[in-house]
């Protein structure tokens, strides 16, 4: 069988690419000329196709070469900058809707389609726990990422019901394991692990393996029921306890100053006015809802169709600080 994967080179790509090898699959990575390949194990076993998800002529010449009878769509991009919007309206919406056409025109059956958790929501308080069911509540925020991907996978689904395709789509939580930190969004959890973050904020997040993520899109693929989505989650934590245990493992201190819902969207306000004067900055009004949001869900789904058995969240974060020390990071 011949998979299809586009974002393959990237940390979760790649360790996609090798469970797909070794379950014999024949894969085809469908990625700029300018991409770096550092992250693949096996490249001399990968077919490379050259293009950009926002640019459908080349997906289409892409899928008429490598003939694939799956395609799992990795590609995005995540921002929590209004400045980032566009770039995600164009790869993760677009982009999106560029891959199902091509797939459509050159008769590629099925999409395995990598969202977000994002496009399933998020609490504004610890006793709201969300599942695939759970309506979106976040669009009064405006947030690019959650809306952008929560657009991408209306796509999929519409096309899905059209009859256009067929899918399943995965929705995991926040991925830890080796060489995350490698990841631009874990600067944070990275300066945890030097000891040179002092702060914690009041949100919480569900932590999972990287490895519970490839089971769970190759189970998605191979039993999967056609249009439904399934959330890959772990173990549900305060960011109080996820600071406290990436700095119990690295040995160093854990950040102890309580930062206030109030005075971090304060922060973030002013950051995007520095942003809008011309000197970016990391901070933004989109990065401190993130921030103290509960982003807590139910993995039932995942574990009774799926036969998934998710790790709890130590065996994960343990591998993320140990592969930053192996890598010289701490």
């Amino acid at each position: 069988m011949r998979a299809f994967i586009t974002g393959g080179n990237g940390f979760l790509g790649a360790h996609l690419i090798e469970k797909l090898l070794s379950e014999g699959l024949e894969v085809t990575a469908f990625i700029r000329k300018s991409s770096r390949l550092t992250e693949l194990k096996s490249p001399e076993r990968i077919q490379f196709v050259y293009g950009d998800i926002t640019d459908k002529v080349s997906i289409v010449e892409a899928l008429r070469v490598s003939k694939p009878d799956v395609v799992f769509h990795l590609a995005g991009y995540i921002g929590y900058k209004k400045a980032e919007r566009p770039l995600m309206d164009a790869i993760n919406v677009q982009g999106t809707r560029n891959l199902i056409e091509s797939m459509v025109e050159t008769k590629v059956p099925k999409l395995v389609h990598m969202s977000s958790v994002v496009a399933v929501g998020a609490g504004y308080r610890p006793t709201e726990i969300l599942d695939e069911s759970s309506k979106f509540n976040l669009s009064p925020l405006n947030l690019g990422y959650f809306e952008t991907k929560r657009q991408a996978e209306e796509l999929v689904v519409k096309a899905t019901q059209q009859g256009e395709i067929k899918s399943v789509i995965l929705n995991p939580s926040t991925i830890y394991g080796p060489a995350d930190a490698k990841k631009g969004s874990r600067k944070t959890q990275l300066k945890v692990a030097q000891g040179k973050f002092k702060f914690y904020t009041s949100g919480g997040v569900s932590v999972v393996s990287v490895e519970d993520v490839i089971e769970g899109i190759y189970r998605g693929f191979k039993v999967g029921r056609n249009g439904e989505r399934y959330i890959l989650s772990g173990e549900n934590i305060l960011i109080k306890e996820l600071f406290e245990k990436i700095a119990g493992f690295a040995g160093v201190p854990a950040p102890s100053i309580y930062l206030p819902d109030v005075a971090l969207h304060m922060i973030g306000r002013a950051g995007d006015l520095i942003t809008r004067l011309g000197k970016p900055v990391s901070l933004s009004q989109e990065n401190a809802w993130t921030a103290t949001l509960f982003h807590w869900f139910k993995n039932d789904k995942a574990r009774k169709e799926l036969g998934i058995d998710f790790k709890p969240a130590d065996y994960s974060i343990k591998q993320s600080v140990d592969w930053m020390r192996e890598n010289k990071l701490i």
